[in-house]
């Protein structure tokens, strides 16, 4: 009984080889298909996968825009767009003021206070702040961001919401922590946005290498470019200056730059000059603020009168007057007559021509020639093929040369003879009125289109040198708060005089020089007699303050 009990008892304790092998085949397979096939795990409901961010379409609203690119991009914390607050005068009545506060006004201060308390902790989170458009509350105008960095990513975002923006006018970063390489990606951007976009104001950006003048190439479509409080020394003077204008290069979008509170001094300022002796589109120039002396100032002075041409520029404008010439040559309507009569000689010739033909031309050139008065009594079949080519003369060039079957079929030669005629005589005279009416028509489709060179403009020749008239175009400087004395004082006298002088003359087209300078809080005495006549010469110059003068006027008559 106990070796039967021991049999069954010891069956669980070890099972048999087969069954083991079979279990433990079973187990390896079932982890097998677990590690080949792992679950497919639902998303829960609620939560959709991350988007695309480039698959996204703008809707030309800024704030709904950004969101949607930072969230497709992942950004949780990002900035908020925010309409740029602006200040509202409150006006207290001194009833509502003695009357006593009630317990309602109480808690409703209290909560004011405690929502004014938390306003100013949101006031230092990154915002973008817009301005909108009274018309339309949803079109941005304006874009200010100030007191926190713009990296790549949010230029980025930029780069794709921006461009659908249509009425886009300016945008503001101050203190934003650009460099060089993000104001390249900055600057990329730019072309990307609207046509409307011609404002672009960065301060408090200094950057190692000064790369600044980037915005103003050639191809750019800024009009207002503000650069203050940037650190800009001489160097990067001398690279907006070049910017401005070289000798075979000239910014012409650019009308307004303000580059005050920087580092510029007299090497800097000359830089500056530099740029504006051929630069025929900036109109307001602001230098406040920075560390001109007179050496700076003579040079800004001298750009404003006559100045003396180096002889680089009279060797460039040399040769854009031979190429001038060259190009008038090419479009008169008596070299294009003369070269049309040669392929018609050409073509008669190699069509054969007979000689008869060829030898009545003395005669016909007699009988064109003969008195007016006899071809008023006689009138010849001949005349009348005259009359009408004569009166056909203001035609184009193109338009009077025969055809190939006309010189075959007329063997007296009644078309190319009328031809000859107009290329001598009178005709000469008509075809330098009509060179003349062309060239006016070039010139003014030029100036509408595209601004002449300025070292083509008028010159005067003394003593062997050749002067321009100087930079009529800017209307605006600023040199507040430099370091300008008497000497340079002097120097921007004689400058207005001579812009005062020009204007007086009645030239009424064209620039009329400066209209308002400021010298004030430099180092010479307010009291100066130069700094007096400057202002006295200045002042009805001055539109804003002749408007205010006349609107007084009206409003007190004597």
């Amino acid at each position: 009984m106990s070796s039967e009990s021991s049999a069954p008892g010891g069956s669980p304790r070890t099972p048999r080889p087969g069954t083991q092998k079979s279990s433990g085949s079973v187990t390896k397979k079932g982890e097998r298909s677990v590690k080949e096939k792992p679950p497919t795990v639902l998303p829960p409901v609620g939560e959709e996968e991350p988007k695309n961010p480039e698959e996204y379409q703008c809707t030309g609203v800024l704030e709904t825009d950004f969101a949607e690119l930072c969230t497709r991009l992942g950004y949780t914390d990002f900035p908020k767009v925010v309409t740029r607050p602006r200040p509202h005068p409150i006006f207290i009545s001194s009833a509502s003021m003695s009357e006593k506060p009630t317990p309602d006004d109480q808690r409703l201060s209290a909560s004011c206070s405690l929502n004014s308390l938390e306003s100013k902790y949101v006031f230092f989170r990154p915002t973008i702040q817009v301005e909108l458009e009274q018309d339309d509350s949803k079109a941005v105008k304006e874009i200010y961001i100030r007191g926190w960095r713009v990296e790549d990513r949010i230029l980025g975002i930029f780069s794709k919401c921006l461009p659908s923006l249509s009425q886009l006018q300016a945008i503001n970063f101050w203190k934003v922590g650009l460099t060089d390489k993000t104001l390249t990606t900055f600057i990329a951007l730019l072309p990307l946005c609207s046509s409307t976009l011609r404002k672009v104001s960065l301060e408090g950006n200094p950057l190692p290498k000064q790369s600044y003048h980037k915005l103003m190439a050639p191809d750019s479509t800024i009009a207002h470019l503000s650069l203050r409080n940037n650190n800009i020394d001489d160097h990067g003077a001398q690279l907006l200056g070049q910017a401005l204008s070289t000798l075979h290069s000239c910014n012409r979008t650019l009308v307004s730059l303000n580059l005050g509170f920087n580092h510029i001094g007299d090497e800097g300022a000359g830089y500056i000059a530099d740029g504006l002796r051929l630069n025929r589109s900036l109109l307001w120039l602001s230098l406040a603020h920075n560390r001109i002396q007179d050496k700076g100032a003579l040079k800004l002075a001298e750009v404003l009168r006559p100045f003396e041409l180096t002889h680089t520029e009279v060797v460039e404008r040399r040769r854009l007057l031979l190429e001038k010439g060259s190009q008038e040559r090419s479009r008169s309507p008596s070299s294009s007559r003369h070269g049309d009569f040669k392929m018609d000689r050409d073509k008669s010739q190699t069509l054969g021509m007979s000689a008869a033909a060829l030898a009545d031309k003395p005669d016909k050139m007699q009988t064109m020639k003969a008195p007016k008065g006899l071809s008023k009594k006689k009138e010849k079949p001949g005349e009348v093929v005259k009359k009408e080519e004569k009166s056909g003369s203001g035609q184009s060039p193109t338009q009077g040369t025969p055809k190939k079957e006309d010189t075959a079929k007329s063997s007296k030669g009644k078309v190319t003879i009328p031809e000859q005629k107009q290329s001598k005589g009178k005709g000469t005279k008509m075809g330098s009125k009509e060179k003349r009416s062309i060239l006016l028509e070039s010139e003014l489709v030029a100036e509408t289109t595209e601004m002449i060179n300025p070292l083509l403009e008028p010159v005067e020749h003394r003593d062997g040198k050749v002067f321009m008239p100087g930079n009529k175009v800017l209307l605006h400087l600023n040199l507040l708060r430099n370091r300008i004395t008497e000497v340079g004082l002097e120097a921007f006298l004689t400058a207005v005089q001579y812009q005062v002088q020009f204007k007086s003359k009645g030239v009424s087209k064209g620039p009329v020089g400066l209209l308002w300078l400021s010298l004030a809080k430099n180092c010479f005495d307010p009291q100066c007699p130069m700094y007096t006549t400057i202002q006295e010469l200045m002042l009805p110059r001055d539109p804003i303050k002749t408007k205010l003068r006349e609107e007084e006027a009206m409003a007190f008559p004597i």
